[in-house]
């Protein structure tokens, strides 16, 4: 008995130990298991922000403006693209080489053009063909662009002009040095580029309304001289330099640079705050010597043209309100210098506010206000008037009626795009004119030197719908209707004070 009480004790130790060890072994094992699960959430953790780092490393800090009509044509422009990437690449496998071709023709149909000095129905048919090629890659640092437009106007009741004709020109003609990351990379890691260019060359900056293609236009604003980028769109900050003498162009002969003129330019992008806002501060001068000015931007032959020194210094800021679907677009310059014998003091503000609700159709309304500063009077000795210097009108009116000078706008818009590929913008806009007794500059009528018939110059209304027709052609359909204020109807006499702008614009590209 006694040894079978022995045994049971034995065996009882040996369970108790056997139970210990396991017990102990589980345990290690359990924590092993929680040590892995939590190595993998880490690691999880670390993939995740790797992918996060990668996403804001490619797009960089660049954030696209949301305003009506600012975005800026790209470089190299839309219609080109890499010859490898084209349906040429069952032909070629080269990677150095960007190649495009597009042709735009546009059907206009203009009843009472307040720009015209009578009222008629001008029906013109505006033809453009622009070709491009580039060199990149390949001998860097060295590289070469060639861009050449031909633009032509028929059909039409009017004299020709350089706003629609410009034959077979090139509007890109320059070498390049090009350094990839010649100031080394930013902290996302992307390359800060130097550029060199000389040559002839058209490029837009800030939100267009002062350096711009004019793509709109039939023709394009081209400059020859020299220009310096350093930086790219992705990083935080980029600085663009030049030197230009704009190009004047003529209808039947070759266009020329224009001796008379130099415009300097420094324009300052910082992006390191992109997420709240994007600051662009610029810097413009304009010297004109009169002795040497032959011709005026329409191509006209002039003589005694005035001295002129303008300097504009301005502001850009722009952003989106965290995710709240608001964005802002707010810009302010200030102009000074001499005009002949006048003083040049001058002044322009723009303000808008956007709402992009989060639904599929991508519907944004804005609302937004305009002003150039007009001359006041003529016997203060200084003109007051702002120089637009080569922008465009196009935010400003889809009649073309308005330019960047005397005039205070209210803009309200909505856009939206119901379909993938369908565009659809429209809009009101309220016009005053800065001072009553300046000009009405994109009009045929005569200013009114003692502000008889007050400020108000009218209102428009436009819509526009843009969709593909091809993945190589595009349509785009618009119309613009204008009544004029006290201002038109007191200076037009028995002309109407309504006119109507329709047009059907189709854009093929090659590539």
């Amino acid at each position: 008995m006694i040894k079978n009480n022995r045994l049971i004790r034995l065996l009882i130790a040996g369970s108790i130990t056997l139970t210990a060890a396991g017990l102990a072994h589980a345990t290690e094992e359990s924590a092993q298991d929680l040590d892995q699960g939590a190595r993998i959430k880490a690691r999880q953790a670390e993939i995740a922000a790797e992918a996060a780092r990668a996403k804001k490393a490619e797009k960089g800090y660049w954030v696209a403006p949301r305003a009506y009509g600012t975005t800026r044509e790209s470089e190299p422009p839309k219609f080109t693209k890499p010859i490898n990437q084209t349906w040429l690449k069952d032909y070629t496998d080269i990677d150095w080489l960007d190649i495009g071709a597009d042709y735009r023709f546009r059907y206009e149909n203009r009843e009472n053009d307040f720009r015209r000095s009578i009222n008629v129905r001008d029906e013109p048919f505006l033809l453009r063909s622009r070709v491009y090629l580039a060199v990149r890659n390949k001998f860097d640092p060295f590289r070469f662009t060639m861009e050449i437009e031909d633009a032509r106007r028929n059909h039409s009741h009017f004299t020709r002009d350089n706003r629609d004709v410009d034959l077979a020109e090139p509007i890109q003609f320059y070498g390049e040095l090009f350094f990839k990351d010649g100031l080394g990379q930013d902290d996302l890691g992307n390359d800060r580029p130097i550029s060199i260019k000389a040559g002839r060359m058209a490029f837009e900056q800030l939100d267009r309304r002062l350096i711009a293609r004019n793509e709109w236009r039939n023709t394009t604003n081209t400059f020859q001289g020299v220009r310096a980028t350093f930086g790219q769109h992705k990083n935080d900050w980029e600085l663009d330099l030049f030197a230009l003498q704009p190009i004047v162009r003529f209808t039947e002969q070759l266009n020329q640079r224009d001796k008379g003129q130099w415009f300097y330019g420094a324009v300052f992008d910082w992006r390191k705050w992109s997420d709240v806002v994007t600051l662009s501060p610029s810097y413009f001068y304009l010297k004109q010597n009169g002795d040497e000015v032959k011709y005026n931007s329409s191509g006209t032959r002039v003589n005694n043209a005035n001295d002129r020194e303008i300097h504009t210094a301005g502001l850009r800021g722009y952003g989106l309100i965290g995710k709240t679907g608001l964005d802002y677009d707010i810009s302010y310059y200030r102009q000074w210098g001499e005009d002949g014998a006048s003083d040049h003091k001058a002044y322009s503000h723009i303000t808008e506010f956007g709402y992009t609700a989060d639904l599929a159709w991508k519907p944004r309304f804005s609302i937004n206000y305009g002003v150039a500063s007009g001359d006041k009077s003529s016997s203060t000795g200084t003109m007051e008037r702002f120089d637009r210097l080569f922008g465009f009108a196009r935010p400003w009116s889809s009649n073309d009626y308005i330019q960047m000078e005397n005039v205070n706008a209210t803009k309200i818009r909505a856009e939206f795009s119901p379909f993938t590929g369908v565009n659809i913008d429209t809009g009101y806009s309220w016009y005053k004119l800065d001072s009553a007794t300046d000009r009405w500059g994109a009009s045929s009528i005569s200013r009114d030197r003692l502000g008889r018939y007050g400020r108000d110059l009218g209102e428009e209304y436009d819509i526009r719908v843009r969709f593909p027709l091809h993945k190589h052609v595009a349509a785009n359909i618009g119309y613009a209707y204008f009544k004029g204020g006290e201002y038109v109807k007191g200076n037009i006499g028995d002309r109407k004070d309504t006119s109507n702008f329709f047009y059907v614009e189709l854009t093929v590209s090659a590539f």
